[in-house]
């Protein structure tokens, strides 16, 4: 569970706009303290925040967002709200024309409906991180390679007292270029905080910052990752982008040899426009 300020921290939602979601209905608190009145929000919610948040950067309003989130809507229903606000767009065609070619790209499916997993572009911040880094031979060792690296990481943050607190999601970067499935090049990354200097193990060094990320969030067993990063680069090819960095997973709720139903992970693709668009 996190408290609002962390949560907004982790999603880059005002805790202003947070707390105006939760009076709208929109996104409630997981929890709240009957004696502070402190609000706590838990990971599995991002998704749902998510959806509001791709819903908005369509231009939609915070009603119509709600109407969509409701269950039991036809296919019929979502593709006449988005025709209408096709329409809006069409008469504000020069300041809307990213809205609208997000909203083509909706209406050229058979039949529209809420996608499995909702792609949003936000910005991330350099952050220092201490990393342990090293090749898995393949797919069936990435697993346990990771295990490791992360086990190495830890325990040298933690030795020095540098693990910066929560949030402080374990990230994974993928460096290889193209996807291979041999001599996987991957990175296990900790937030630490400005004291700590690195080893021979272990690296310190300023994960770099973007201005765009396209991210999803993934719920359930790391064997089904493969579905959102087939719905997150099928999003980066529709809505004209490119991949101009690493690939990173951030484990929001993870616990090893825990249920991995409950995991909850982002993918974050740093991403640029195509120059052509």
């Amino acid at each position: 569970m996190f408290k609002i300020g962390d949560f907004s921290k982790l999603s880059r939602v005002s805790v202003r706009m947070l707390r105006y979601y939760d009076e709208l209905g929109l996104l409630k608190p997981a929890s709240v303290d009957n004696f502070t009145g402190y609000r706590y929000y838990a990971a599995n919610q991002m998704a749902r925040l998510n959806r509001i948040l791709a819903l908005r950067d369509l231009g939609l309003s915070l009603e119509q967002v709600a109407q969509l989130l409701q269950d039991g809507l036809t296919s019929e229903q979502i593709q006449g709200m988005l025709k209408l606000k096709r329409s809006e767009l069409y008469r504000q065609l020069e300041e809307g024309q990213t809205q609208l070619a997000r909203i083509e790209n909706w209406l050229q499916q058979e039949e529209v409906t809420m996608p499995a997993y909702a792609v949003i572009t936000k910005k991330v911040e350099t952050q220092r991180v201490a990393q342990a880094r090293a090749k898995a031979p393949d797919m069936s060792k990435l697993g346990p390679t990771l295990d490791s690296l992360f086990d190495t990481v830890l325990a040298y943050a933690r030795q020095h007292n540098a693990l910066l607190p929560e949030p402080n999601p374990a990230t994974t970067v993928y460096y290889d270029e193209e996807f291979g499935e041999k001599d996987i090049d991957v990175g296990a990354c900790i937030y630490v905080n400005n004291t700590l200097m690195g080893n021979g193990e272990v690296e310190v060094l300023d994960l770099p910052g973007y201005a765009s990320v396209a991210s999803t969030i993934h719920h359930g067993p790391f064997a089904n990752l493969p579905a959102a990063y087939q719905a997150i680069s099928e999003w980066i090819a529709a809505n004209h982008y490119q991949i101009c960095g690493p690939t990173r997973e951030l484990n929001l709720e993870y616990e090893r040899g825990g249920d991995q139903s409950k995991y909850v992970t982002e993918i974050q693709f740093p991403v640029k426009l195509l120059a052509h668009t």
